[in-house]
Parts: C-alpha cells; sequence; structure tokens
C-alpha cells in the first residue's frame, strides 16, 4: 500500500504553523515587554535606601540625569508622592530626587526626637550617597526648615534654595503659649484635630479628589513622629534659630507661594543672601497639586533665577 506522503506532509505543515506563529507572537511580545521594562528604568531609577546620620534608613529615587541635581524635600506628614506632579517634567533636563525623610513614607521610625537639624542630615545622607557636586534643594511646607539645616550641612554643593509655600515671614514672633494652642486638638485626637489643621489649607476651590485625598493621607500619619516635628519646627521661631539659620547660609532663596498668607520680604531679606517670591494667586498650601502645570512654570522660573545668581 502506498503511503501517502505527500498528505501527510501537507497535514505537518498546516500542524505546525499554530505553533510558529505562536511562538513569534510570544516572542513580539517579550521583546515589548523588555523594551517598555527598559523605557521605565530609564526614567525613573529603583527606590534606593541609605542609612542617616543615626543609622536610621532613608528611601529615595532617582530619575532623570543633568545637574544641578533638583533634590525635593516634602512636608510634614507628607512624603514623596506628593511630589509626582513634577517628576517627568523637570527629570528631561535634571537629575531628579525625591525622598521620604525618617518616620514619613517607606523611611525607618526609630527616633525619639524628629529635629529639623536630623531631617538635615537625612538630605545629607541622600545627596552622598547619589554623588550630585552641585544641588538645588526644593522644600515644601516644613520641608522650607529641612532644606535651610541641609544647605547649612552641605555648604560646597547646594547653590540654591526654593521654599514652596514656607518661609513666608522667617522673624515670625511665635511663643510658647501660641504653639502649645495650635498642638492642642492634635494631642487629643491626631486624626480629627490634623484633617481640621490641613483642611485650613486647601481653598474650596481645589480639587475635591487631591483635598480628600491629602487630608486622609495626612490624618493616618504616626502621631508621634507628627507630633514631634511639629513642635521641632515650630520651636525654631521661639529660639529664633528660624532667621538665625539663613544668616549663615550665603545661597540665593526663591519661593514659590500660594496667597494663603502675606510675604515679610524685609524680615527674609535681613537675614537671607537674597530673597524672591512668585506668587500664585487663589492658589493654596498644595499647589504643586492642584495647579500642578501652573506651579511647574513657576518652579522652573525660581531655578532660573537661582542659576543666573550663580552665574553672576
Amino acid at each position: 500500500m502506498k503511503v501517502p506522503t505527500k498528505a501527510v506532509g501537507v497535514e505537518n505543515i498546516n500542524a505546525c504553523k499554530p505553533v510558529t506563529i505562536y511562538t513569534l507572537r510570544l516572542v513580539t511580545c517579550l521583546v515589548v515587554l523588555l523594551l517598555t521594562f527598559r523605557a521605565v528604568r530609564a526614567q525613573a531609577e529603583w527606590p534606593y535606601v541609605v542609612p542617616s546620620k543615626d543609622g536610621t534608613p532613608i528611601s529615595y529615587e532617582i530619575y532623570g540625569t543633568g545637574e544641578p541635581t533638583l533634590l525635593f524635600v516634602h512636608g510634614w506628614s507628607c512624603d514623596a508622592r506628593y511630589w509626582r506632579a513634577q517628576l517627568s517634567h523637570f527629570s528631561k533636563n535634571h537629575c531628579v530626587v525625591t525622598l521620604d525623610i525618617a518616620g514619613h513614607g517607606h523611611s525607618g521610625m526609630t527616633r525619639s526626637k524628629y529635629t529639623m537639624l536630623a531631617f538635615g542630615e537625612d538630605v545629607r545622607a541622600v545627596t552622598e550617597a547619589i554623588g550630585s557636586r552641585t544641588l538645588i534643594l526644593i522644600g515644601h511646607s516644613m520641608g522650607g526648615s529641612i532644606i535651610a539645616e541641609a544647605a547649612r550641612l552641605m555648604p560646597k554643593r547646594v547653590i540654591g534654595l526654593v521654599g514652596i509655600d514656607t518661609l513666608e515671614n522667617i522673624e515670625y514672633p511665635m511663643i510658647r503659649k501660641e504653639l502649645d494652642q495650635m498642638m492642642a486638638p492634635l494631642k487629643k485626637d491626631f486624626r480629627t484635630g490634623s484633617r481640621q489643621f490641613v483642611k485650613e489649607m486647601i481653598l474650596p476651590s481645589t480639587d475635591p479628589l487631591i483635598r480628600d485625598w491629602i487630608l486622609s493621607d495626612m490624618s493616618a500619619a504616626p502621631p508621634a513622629v507628627a507630633l514631634s516635628a511639629m513642635n521641632e519646627m515650630m520651636s525654631q521661631y521661639i529660639t529664633g534659630e528660624s532667621a538665625k539659620i539663613f544668616d549663615e547660609i550665603r545661597i540665593p532663596v526663591v519661593t514659590v507661594n500660594g496667597d494663603l498668607w502675606p510675604i515679610n520680604y524685609e524680615a527674609n531679606r535681613r537675614h537671607m543672601f537674597s530673597f524672591d517670591a512668585i506668587v500664585l494667586k487663589e492658589a493654596d498650601h498644595f499647589l504643586m497639586m492642584d495647579r500642578a502645570e501652573e506651579f511647574n512654570r513657576a518652579l522652573e522660573k525660581a531655578i532660573n533665577t537661582i542659576l543666573q545668581k550663580k552665574v553672576k
């Protein structure tokens, strides 16, 4: 009996086609995934951890390349996520670094006191780990006090400071009684007290989704960390350290502020090497989130102001 070789051959070829097509599709998908993965890695490195001066692990991330490095420091009871709307914009031309200061985000929380100086050491630890030679430090809210401490620790590396809705009046004459009254609701019931405290910093016009996220997120902060950091920050205004520190920092300072609180230009310029402010009308404390595009343009202007002063 004759074996139908031709028929068998055709049948075998047809049987192999689905396997070949499937394999090609699989390989194609893997290549696309690999290229996508590499593209993402080119934009954002994996999170890193470095020990601060006291051994507390500090989490940080790196995006993009280019000097000067822009190092973003978040505010009280916040973390690095509050800078999400700035990452892709500024990493096009700069190395952008974000970190979680101790007791916040993914960093360690073993300290008994959360001082501005210790937070400044967190910034220095990250700076030394990444090896940047020139930095502009950008700090939101309490981050303004932190970047001042960090600049004092790194006088040869930091070329300028940008405060974000902060440093309105470094001579503000706070007294202990006022601070005690401010902290009383936070000590009594942190979740409720912090929501009310932060709510006053957000305008009714702010995107309700952003407002609700901020209130929920910040009120979930560790109370012990938040209370200690608040006391340490505001105590600098009682002792006068909030102004004195700028007598030692001979670099330009620019702020990008909303218009919730007035700015005392004269008081700041009595202590700062130079001081300029960019004010966004009808913007609140979290302008980098709710008014991201407008804020990014203002921050670019602040950075260019510092670079121009450096050239001079």
